[in-house]
């Protein structure tokens, strides 16, 4: 079970650095960089926060698959994962489609994107030579010359029902967005199942966890590392401690809404780790008995450490 925290996409860009150098002398496992058009690159991010620490690992949430020439993708992913071995997790999704529609980068079938660009990114990654003709990428005698010698996982960020199938498919791990609770967490590993090796992914861990550890590169069973040696699920999860019940309530009510519009719940269903240290530290444990190998917090606000310090002393004290 994984710890991380997303670099939010509302921070300055300049506070990168810092952040990253305070999470690394934590026992927080990963940190996590966005795309989200007109913030900024996840690129560039990830590779900002490689240089800048020494341990913990970096993941991408995510690469819009009609933003990026899967060749170009592979390249850069395939660059930073030889400087940084075992500290890169890459994340590729559809993107929001109204934002790929506003640049001029909406495709007719996404889901076929998606995964023909997974496909072909990890093929690329393994150092092999690709040649495909789909309906969205075409490729003729591509390879990189020099791919790395551990190939970093590729993670299919998606939340629909056909997505979470292809994810089981085609990718290393599936990122689920906020507002994924334990139940929503139990469904989508089943359809991540289907869309494998079998009906269901194996029975997630229980308890709780003080955090810390790392990537250890170990194989997957399909050749792919993974840090787990299985599909990881990545949930995502926003994150406010506060001893005054109401100030919470005021303080994540516009995260709240904005899952729910995105998930098509009402606020008050959306679930967070939201309240007093003991509180957010339950919904983490609940996330992660519920089978989601990595939890990424969302903290919320402009002075974000503060509650993930107060989250990390929660569950190290058990």
């Amino acid at each position: 079970m994984r710890l991380g925290v997303m670099f939010d996409r509302d921070l300055p860009p300049e506070s990168l650095v810092p952040f990253c150098r305070h999470l690394d002398a934590t026992e927080v496992d990963d940190v996590w960089v966005v795309e989200d058009l007109g913030w900024t690159g996840a690129i560039s991010s990830a590779a900002t926060a490689l240089a800048v620490t020494g341990r913990i690992r970096v993941g991408i949430g995510i690469t819009p698959a009609p933003l990026r020439n899967p060749v170009l993708l592979a390249m850069e992913l395939g660059n930073l994962a030889r400087m940084h071995p075992n500290r890169l997790a890459a994340g590729i999704g559809h993107g929001v489609q109204d934002w790929m529609r506003r640049a001029g980068a909406a495709v007719p079938s996404p889901l076929t994107l998606l995964e023909e660009t997974v496909l072909a990114v990890r093929a690329l990654l393994r150092g092999e030579t690709v040649t495909t003709r789909g309906r969205a990428v075409r490729l003729d005698g591509m390879r990189l010359v020099h791919p790395p010698a551990v190939p970093p996982p590729v993670l299919a960020g998606v939340m629909g029902p056909r997505s979470l199938e292809l994810s089981g498919r085609v990718a290393q791990g599936t990122i689920l967005p906020e507002g994924f609770g334990p139940e929503r967490i139990a469904g989508a590993r089943e359809l991540i199942g289907a869309g494998g090796r079998g009906p269901a992914l194996p029975a997630p861990g229980g308890g709780g966890r003080a955090a810390g550890g790392g990537p250890d590169g170990e194989r997957g069973p399909d050749g792919g590392d993974r840090p787990d040696g299985g599909h990881e699920v990545a949930v995502f999860t926003h994150l406010y401690v506060g001893d005054d019940p109401a100030r919470v309530r005021e303080a994540v009510r516009p995260s709240a809404e904005e899952t729910a519009s995105f998930l098509g719940i009402a606020p008050d269903e959306a679930p967070m780790a939201a309240g007093t240290a003991k509180e957010a530290a339950e919904h983490v444990r609940a996330l992660w008995a519920a089978g989601a190998g990595t939890v990424v917090l969302r903290p919320i606000g402009d002075d974000p450490l503060v509650h993930v310090d107060r989250i990390l002393a929660a569950l190290r004290d058990g």
